[in-house]
């Protein structure tokens, strides 16, 4: 069932998916890498991406080998490009033998990519996500939410004239181009669930706002201090959605009682630029977590549409932000694990098509992950090792190539799990040479409103009787 959703930022009516009243059983593990390719892959999924490729008979590169050489070439491993299209031109080729052979050059796979619309990719991804949700949907709740993360990081280029020109410097003089990218994770499975490429200086905020359609019905969404905003929580609530957004000492809040003191009392958001333009205040609720005993105190300050205390708790919302770091480790994963801190690609063209496949083998490696450690009886929800994960599809991809391995997939999968082990050193290791010492945000300002404000206030609540209650 699909609802539409007036987003005031971008003026324009989206489709926003809500939550099925039919639940899906989770299937059982596939038996190989390629079964579990084909369960995301489907029929019904490479023709929606069928209809964004370009058409033609006579091309050697058809879609579906040319997006199973794209994943396999962010799995395996090599020091250069075409050494990973060997290793996943051959796992293509065995995987599907009975089929017209792709073609054998490296310079060949990247004209036939160039070629390809990011929109297919972009529906591959839509695709895959609607799988987890149909998979996922009946355990992936906390209390009555459905959590969501957001985040964004740089993704460096080649220096090439052509990423200098259309991408242009992130910040300082002499940086190399780059890519900004605002990913979407959901945290009770850790799963990627949506992202959004842009220049290095496009606007995370921006990102959230455009993916907003693809969350379902229930999300809640945590964020840290970049995504604070009156437009951004505004938007969010129209939406039909909520919010638990860290505020800062850039934030000033208005109270009707004594400012300060207090962990959990409700405030007015209103800048003084919505003030003056008109703009309806927004009345929010402002949480204050104490730091842990025996760290350094920063208490963090969390803004919430949500008003109820019994529908979101100072315990879950506590809890919820500290699940926000999966995010950060979804980019660890994402960078380091799969060695993605800088694309490889040289043109504009090829960087934004690498960055879509490597972020939909990411989710797929994902998804397979929390497919593998969540059988389909298991009620609590379990993280995956997404590097044990990548160990796996590289041993079948060589298993495939080489000598069968004796343990099942299936099998090796199921243990690819974390292990239950806690965090107990510090997140924050060491100091990086030629970098500033992290300083967490200040606490938001909270000020009495005003009489003026008062008055205003009034006059909006006389012609919104019902914008308040």
């Amino acid at each position: 069932m699909k609802g539409v959703m007036t987003n005031p930022f971008l003026g324009e009516k989206t489709a926003m998916n809500t939550a099925s009243s039919k639940r899906v059983r989770l299937p059982r593990m596939a038996k190989s890498l390629v079964e579990a390719i084909r369960h995301f892959l489907t029929p019904t999924v490479l023709r929606q991406a069928h209809r964004h490729a370009p058409k033609g008979r006579k091309r050697r590169w058809h879609l579906l080998p040319l997006v199973v050489v794209l994943l396999a070439m962010t799995w395996c491993c090599g020091d250069s490009l075409a050494e990973r299209f060997e290793i996943a031109k051959a796992f293509c080729v065995v995987c599907h033998a009975k089929q017209r052979r792709p073609g054998k050059t490296f310079a060949g796979f990247q004209k036939a990519l160039r070629k390809v619309p990011t929109a297919a990719l972009k529906a591959l991804s839509a695709a895959v996500r609607g799988r987890l949700q149909a998979w996922f949907a009946n355990r992936w709740a906390f209390g009555e939410w459905v959590p969501f993360s957001v985040d964004g990081s740089r993704l460096q280029c080649p220096l090439t004239d052509e990423l200098r020109q259309r991408l242009g410097r992130a910040n300082r003089q002499d940086t190399a181009p780059s890519v900004w990218v605002t990913t979407i994770v959901q945290l009770r499975f850790g799963l990627l669930w949506a992202w959004r490429l842009g220049k290095g200086t496009a606007s995370e905020r921006l990102h959230l706002l455009q993916m907003l359609a693809t969350l379902p019905a229930k999300a809640l969404i945590v964020a840290d201090a970049g995504f604070g905003g009156y437009v951004v929580a505004e938007t969010v609530i129209h939406a039909g959605l909520h919010c638990l957004i860290r505020m800062c000492s850039n934030v000033t809040l208005r109270t009707d009682g004594k400012p300060g003191g207090s962990c959990d009392q409700a405030v007015w958001y209103w800048p003084q630029k919505q003030f003056r333009s008109g703009r309806l205040p927004l009345r929010m609720r402002l949480l204050r977590i104490r730091a842990r005993k025996g760290q350094r105190r920063y208490d963090v300050y969390l803004l919430t549409d949500v008003m109820d205390k019994k529908r979101l708790s100072h315990e879950q919302a506590s809890q919820l932000y500290r699940w926000r770091w999966q995010n950060e480790g979804m980019f660890r994963t994402y960078k380091r694990t799969l060695a993605k801190v800088k694309l490889l690609h040289r043109t504009v063209r090829l960087v934004h098509r690498e960055a879509e496949g490597s972020l939909l083998a990411t989710q797929m490696l994902l998804a397979l992950g929390a497919w593998g450690v969540n059988p389909r009886k298991t009620q609590t929800p379990q993280q995956c090792s997404p590097r044990e994960v990548l160990l796996i599809i590289r041993m079948e991809i060589l298993s495939r190539l080489g000598p069968r391995q004796r343990s099942r997939f299936a099998a090796r999968m199921a243990k690819a799990n974390l292990g239950g082990r806690l965090q107990k050193s510090a997140k924050h290791k060491r100091r990086w040479a030629r970098r500033y010492d992290h300083e967490p945000p200040k606490p938001p300002k909270i000020r009495k409103i005003t009489e003026k404000q008062k008055q205003r206030l009034q006059r909006v609540k006389n012609k919104n009787p019902g914008a308040f209650s």
